[in-house]
């Protein structure tokens, strides 16, 4: 590898206009491509093999397509939620959101008991994840222009949710690394090559490549901020190793190319190391056996092979042509010297800490496994389950939509339960007529609708309100114990198929899935990490530390994010005011990343 990397290190010296040149092309040529043959964005969240996607199947075959997820349509008036007023008002926004594509006929109005809360749905005929974005606005859009003289119109929804999603975070992570990157360099010139690296990066992956693999494989579409934000991250830091590897080189005295060259052959190694191990680790995520996480994984990798790429060719090529001059804009107070004494007492800090773990080797290592141990503590309590609407911020209607259902019906209103019935013949509908009165009298059930039929008498609907939110833990249980007791009880032996879907029972088993796939995802991560560092030192001993390591940190974020999810004091400070669950792909998104990086 050292000779290759010599070879590219020269190369990239000596032809360095052409270089750059070769980047700037092949990033207009990508995103060109990337704009001209894109692909739409696309998902399927249905766990595979659960009895949620089986109902889903169900009711969209036997129920004019309906997918089992709905908008959640909500007003308030303190006139009356059924006045003449607030009724025409209503019938406007309605008729207008029945213009829109795969909105199906809404379900029957309900009334509070105080009388100012109204509330009906509108299923869908696509899952809410694959409504286009623009029709979510259509329908905010319309629930404001209706919404006067004291009427309210919310909305909930996947639809609504992703409506008004904020806009992606690759900006706030440039200027934070640009920050960072001043502080740490010192110099406008030095802190500007890492950013632009990682610019390419971005440009090529995000604007190009992963526009293309949309044509080929699920991606959805918050893909790009996520491969965004670790193509970000990586090229900096990738760029960043090359390139305190060069200024230490000229403050040796070396000449550019020389520079160039060494920085190349033993920084390189290291980006293509790191590299490697990244693309290993989020590969992984095939290993979750979710198809959506299919598409995150590919371009993810995408992203890290592109900056890769550009700190060992684009990167030397750009500090060819500065040479001394990379250093040049310095700012004041900011950054340090290359040349500076690194022995005695002008040592720098990082030169004093270095020696002090040298001297205290097993005590900073008992020390630092202690404080790791301590942090990982609290994931053993991580609480796996999806956050709800209620967990939005107060300005988003999602979340106003979800605390007038709340106030108005109760907070299981924001996540009904649909028990979809294949049944053998006509007659067999009275058999769930009765397990709707049975389950009107069950612990956790609020509020159970008459059963539907659908017009060929062969599948019926039904839909039931918990008492609980989407998120609490006894909304969990009920979906358990109709799943293992009330449903096999009562209709055994009927010759009914039934299963227990919507929205939450579908999250629930995704978390359930995630969960039980966890051991073996971790395992092959680990496993192949442990074999790419085994070929590059060639030591077990090295590779073994490093997985140890790394699973020491990754539980130590685990356990922070788990004190977090909490709620409490130090859940308030990132703005979460009560305990949530923890999204269960969450864990397995950060352990990939952060075993990687």
């Amino acid at each position: 590898m050292t000779r290759f990397l010599a070879r590219l290190a020269d190369l990239s010296y000596r032809r360095r206009g052409r270089m750059v040149l070769a980047w700037v092309a092949a990033t207009i040529v990508i995103i060109g491509a990337g704009g001209a043959l894109a692909g739409e964005y696309n998902a399927d969240y249905n766990t595979p093999g659960s009895e949620s996607k089986a109902a889903s199947e169900l009711t969209e075959e036997r129920f004019a397509g309906y997918s089992g997820q709905e908008v959640y349509v909500v007003w308030k008036d303190p006139n009356g939620a059924d006045s003449a007023a607030a009724e025409e008002r209503v019938n406007a926004f309605l008729a207008e959101a029945s213009a829109i594509d795969n909105i199906g006929e809404q379900t029957p109005i309900r009334i509070s008991e105080s009388g100012t809360i109204g509330a009906t749905t509108l299923p869908l005929t696509i899952d809410g994840w694959d409504v286009p974005k623009e029709d979510g606005e259509k329908l905010i859009a319309a629930a404001e222009a209706n919404s006067r003289d004291g009427l309210e119109i919310k909305l909930g929804g996947d639809p609504i949710y992703r409506a008004q999603e904020a806009p992606t975070p690759e900006g706030l992570g440039f200027l934070g690394a640009a920050i960072v990157l001043l502080i740490a360099f010192g110099s406008v010139v030095a802190a500007g090559l890492p950013l632009v690296i990682a610019l390419f990066g971005l440009g090529i992956s995000s604007g190009g490549l992963i526009l293309l693999l949309a044509n080929v494989v699920d991606v959805p579409d918050w893909t790009t901020a996520v491969s965004g934000l670790i193509g970000i991250g990586v090229g900096i830091d990738y760029a960043l190793l090359v390139l305190t590897r060069f200024r230490a080189a000229m403050a040796d005295g070396k000449d550019t190319h020389d520079a160039v060259q060494e920085a190349v052959t033993t920084a390189g190694r290291s980006v293509i190391i790191a590299g490697g191990t990244v693309v290993i680790a989020v590969m992984g995520l095939f290993l979750t056996g979710l198809p959506y996480m299919y598409g995150v994984a590919i371009a993810a990798s995408l992203a890290v092979l592109v900056v890769m790429l550009g700190a060992v060719t684009l990167l030397p090529a750009l500090i060819s042509y500065l040479g001394p001059r990379v250093n040049r804009l310095r700012l004041p107070l900011l950054g340090q010297d290359h040349d500076q004494v690194l022995e005695g007492p002008n040592e720098s800090p990082a030169a004093r800490w270095s020696h002090a773990v040298q001297r205290r080797p097993w005590i900073a290592a008992i020390a630092a496994t202690a404080v790791l141990l301590a942090l990982a503590f609290p994931a053993l309590d991580m609480r796996l389950g999806f956050p709800d609407a209620g967990n939005d911020p107060s300005d988003t209607m999602t979340r106003q939509a979800y605390d007038l259902n709340t106030e108005g019906f109760g907070p299981g209103t924001n996540g009904p339960l649909i028990i979809a019935a294949d049944l053998p013949d006509q007659g067999a509908a009275g058999e769930i007529e009765a397990l709707a009165n049975q389950l009107r009298d069950e612990d956790g059930v609020a509020f159970v609708a008459d059963p539907q039929v659908n017009e060929a008498g062969d599948a019926a609907m039904l839909t039931v309100i918990p008492s609980g939110s989407p998120q609490d833990e006894q909304t969990e249980q009920l979906v358990q114990r109709l799943r293992e007791d009330i449903v096999p009880e009562t209709l055994g032996g009927t010759g009914i198929t039934a299963e227990v879907g919507g929205v939450t029972a579908a999250l629930e088993d995704q978390s359930e899935y995630i969960t039980d796939r966890m051991p073996l995802f971790i395992a092959g991560v680990v496993g192949l990490s442990f074999l790419l560092l085994l070929v590059a030192f060639h030591s077990p001993l090295i590779s073994l530390k490093a997985g140890i390591m790394n699973l020491l940190s990754v539980g130590a974020a685990f356990g922070v994010m788990t004190v977090v999810a909490k709620g409490g004091a130090v859940g308030e400070f990132f703005g979460i005011d009560r305990e949530v669950p923890i999204a269960p792909f969450m864990p397995v998104m950060m352990f990939a990343i952060l075993f990687g990086l």
